[in-house]
């Protein structure tokens, strides 16, 4: 229970901190290990050594870690679309960059336009559903859909 307290209180005082989570041998943190870990991460952003981290060098770690990232996840990317490992993306490996997009469920718009459920939706019934929510949000039956009336329509009735 302890090795998990003290594990948890690093994670903690890192989060805190806005520093990353010192890696634990073992599972134990001693507290000069913890404090010497978080020593070494504000080294690292206090570039000019000055005993201050600024808004500009907090800045500037931030973006070279970022890029840091980036260049690690485009090289584990090219990796993985180099199929043959030969260095270079052919035609097909590059093609495999674009995913194939899931197929959309059309169910609940063919419920409601496709009336006759035949699986084609007719300019008929098109316009009929259409104008049926027309009729529906139309509450004082001018023929006019205002904008108090569409909110009126629009919003979810009140429960009871």
């Amino acid at each position: 229970m302890i090795k998990g307290t003290i594990a948890a209180l690093a994670a903690v005082g890192c989060a805190a901190a806005g520093f990353a989570q010192p890696a634990p041998a073992g599972g134990d943190l001693p507290r000069a290990q913890f404090i010497a870990s978080m020593d070494a991460q504000f080294r690292l952003r206090d570039t000019n050594g000055d005993g201050r981290v600024t808004r500009a060098e907090l800045a500037q770690f931030e973006q070279r870690t970022a890029q840091a990232a980036a260049v690690e996840a485009n090289a584990r990317a090219f990796a993985r679309l180099d199929t043959n490992k030969d260095g270079v993306l052919s035609r097909a490996e590059f093609a495999a960059l674009v995913n194939k997009l899931a197929e959309p469920d059309v169910t609940p718009l063919m419920q409601r336009f496709d009336t006759n459920r035949d699986q084609a939706i007719t300019l008929v019934e098109y316009r009929a559903a259409t104008l049926a929510n027309f009729d529906r949000l139309d509450a004082d039956h001018d023929g006019i859909v205002t904008q108090a009336e569409m909110r009126a329509g629009t919003m979810p009735a009140p429960t009871r």
